[in-house]
């Protein structure tokens, strides 16, 4: 199975070319469920979802710098390259808008200046259950601001609102001391951050790559995992602390009693984004960067060993052996991915964007008070 697309870029189209393993599309409707991925590199957000005759719907939308991305019951959360975006599902159960069962549309957002946002999360707010309310009033959106070193929260006065810093930060500092990128909620709460390095410099990370990465529990305020090699996007499922090892293509878990990671799977790739459905785990992979940033880390060692080449594209993962049971290669003029969402329940979801007149036609009534 494969789709060509084309990204206009100036009087070019350059090739994109996504193709999906043999058995993609049936795992999509076995779920069911629909995924959605960013690519910062080209300012593009994707949903993957399947047609009436069972091939791959791809939709996308363009977003300067597009990284984080969130999406619980209607509502997705977006951070670009200085705003942060609130999308809204605005279709009802049952309905679709031109062949598509979701369409998020754009209903807010912060402008937030340039903070290199990475992870953002919808945070329970104190007194509400999970997904006790979908209305704006109960959201809590909470983001990794890399360039400060801090989580942060957005603000209708100011570009951010800090709410917490790791404990080897001694001060905020528009530095990346230690380039925060990954944010873990565990009962609704954030609970667990990954970070390049314990730095307290400006750029201090760039020097500990290979193997200066740590977890930071966020309620104890102490470092419970470190040795690690650029990790990125913690989640917490089932009752572990999963994350991605980057440096070195690996997925796997950290016991947070003894700070071990165990490594569960090898991907042939610079890993980024981690999201779960059920019994498997989707990672994004890129190419990595020929800079110095992406040069000399332990993964270039392991691509040699096994002969194989980084790829860029979905990575489907069985929890239950550690296998990679399905794949989704991109190729062509994206090269690297940034996060990854599942939305559960939909099957063909699209996005309202801004350069055409759609996003003046398509209209939402909310309920009357009352």
């Amino acid at each position: 199975m494969s789709l060509p697309a084309s990204i206009s870029a100036g009087a070019s189209n350059p090739r994109l070319e996504i193709t999906g393993s043999r058995q993609f599309t049936a795992w999509l409707a076995e779920q069911p469920l629909s995924l959605a991925f960013t690519t910062y590199q080209a300012g593009k957000m994707f949903w993957l979802g399947l047609q009436p005759d069972g091939r791959l719907s791809v939709f996308e939308r363009t977003f300067e710098r597009c990284m984080g991305l969130c999406i619980q019951d209607s509502t997705l959360w977006l951070s670009t390259l200085y705003q942060l975006w609130r999308f809204e599902n605005t279709l009802p159960a049952g309905q679709n808008y031109q062949g598509y069962d979701a369409l998020y549309v754009p209903q807010m957002s912060y402008v937030t200046g340039d903070l290199d946002i990475h992870d953002v999360v919808i945070a329970q707010a104190p007194g509400k259950s999970d997904r006790a309310s979908a209305s704006t009033e109960h959201e809590n959106p909470v983001f990794v601001n890399t360039l400060f070193s801090c989580l942060a929260q957005p603000s209708a006065t100011h570009s951010f609102v800090p709410v917490w810093q790791p404990p080897f930060i001694s001060k905020l500092a528009a530095e990346d001391r230690c380039h925060l990128n990954g944010l873990a909620l565990r009962d609704g709460q954030p609970r667990y951050v990954t970070a390049i390095s314990q730095s307290d410099v400006a750029d201090g990370w760039r020097d500990q790559r290979v193997d200066g990465g740590c977890v930071v529990d966020i309620e104890s305020n102490e470092v419970i995992a470190t040795g690690l090699s650029m990790p990125h996007s913690p989640r917490w499922y089932r009752g572990q602390l999963w994350l991605l090892n980057s440096g070195r293509g690996e997925f796997g878990y950290v016991d947070v009693a003894t700070g071990r990671f165990e490594a569960v799977t090898f991907c042939p790739g610079y890993l980024r984004g981690l999201a779960f459905a059920g019994d498997f785990a989707v990672v994004g992979l890129s190419e990595p960067r020929h800079n110095k940033s992406f040069q000399g880390l332990p993964l270039d060692d392991a691509l040699t060993a096994k002969g194989a080449t980084p790829r860029c594209g979905l990575g489907v993962i069985d929890l239950r052996s550690g296998d990679l049971v399905h794949t989704l290669r991109i190729e062509g003029v994206i090269a690297e991915l940034y996060d990854v969402a599942v939305i559960p329940g939909v099957r063909r979801p699209m996005a309202i964007g801004f350069r055409n007149d759609e996003i003046r036609r398509v209209l939402s009534v909310g309920d009357s008070p009352g």
